[in-house]
């Protein structure tokens, strides 16, 4: 599956599926989703959003 082009999309699908899918980390999800984690990241990073990995979701 392609990276949505729009942050807000993207954050909003990347969380869910980390809360509904059973993906322990980002980086298992973009391996499932075919993604380059470093890319991944560095949208991520750049929308302003930060990994909390207590509560395993972006903010």
């Amino acid at each position: 599956m392609e990276m949505p082009g729009d942050i807000n999309i993207l954050v909003s699908m990347v969380n869910m599926k980390l809360r509904d899918g059973g993906y322990a980390s980002p980086e298992d999800l973009c391996l499932s989703e075919g993604w380059d984690a470093d890319e991944f990241k560095s949208r991520m990073s750049d929308g302003g959003f930060v990994y909390m990995p207590e509560v395993n979701q972006f903010r």
